[in-house]
C-alpha cells in the first residue's frame, strides 16, 4: 500500500477545507494576526535573521508568522494544494519564504541546505536543532 500517497491525498483535501475554517481564520492571519502561540515563540526565541526551516507547514501561515518575526524561512509539507496556497498567501501578503511540496523524509535526505532552526507545530517538537 502506497501509504504516502493515500496521507498526500487527505492532506490535499483538508487544505482545501482548513482555508475556510474558523479555526486558521484567514482573513484575521492577512490583517496581521501571527499564528504562533506564546509557548512556540518562547521556545524558538529570537529568530530575526536566522534560517528557519518549518516542518509540516501546511499552507503556510506558522511559516510567514516566522517570516514577520524576522526569520528567512523554508516550509515544507506533504500536501501540494497545501503548498499551492501557501504560495498565494506569501504574495498577497508580499513576504519572503521558500515552500516545498514533498514527504519530510524525502526532503531530509535530498536537502543541502542548512538552517538554524527547525520548527514543527507545539505539540510535535519545536526549538533549535544545532
Amino acid at each position: 500500500m502506497d501509504y504516502i500517497n493515500i496521507n498526500k491525498q487527505a492532506w490535499d483535501k483538508r487544505a482545501k477545507v482548513h482555508l475556510g475554517s474558523k479555526f486558521y481564520d484567514v482573513e484575521a492571519f492577512i490583517n496581521g494576526k501571527s499564528s504562533l502561540n506564546a509557548i512556540e515563540l518562547e521556545q524558538v526565541g529570537h529568530v530575526e535573521g536566522k534560517r528557519l526551516l518549518h516542518l509540516q507547514c501546511h499552507f503556510g501561515q506558522d511559516t510567514l508568522s516566522w517570516a514577520r518575526e524576522g526569520a528567512v524561512v523554508t516550509g515544507v509539507d506533504l500536501s501540494t494544494q497545501a503548498i499551492e496556497q501557501a504560495e498565494i498567501l506569501k504574495k498577497t501578503l508580499a513576504l519572503k519564504a521558500n515552500f516545498i511540496a514533498k514527504d519530510i523524509y524525502q526532503f531530509g535526505s535530498e536537502n543541502k541546505d542548512h538552517f538554524d532552526i527547525v520548527f514543527l507545530p507545539t505539540g510535535y517538537f519545536a526549538g533549535y536543532i544545532t
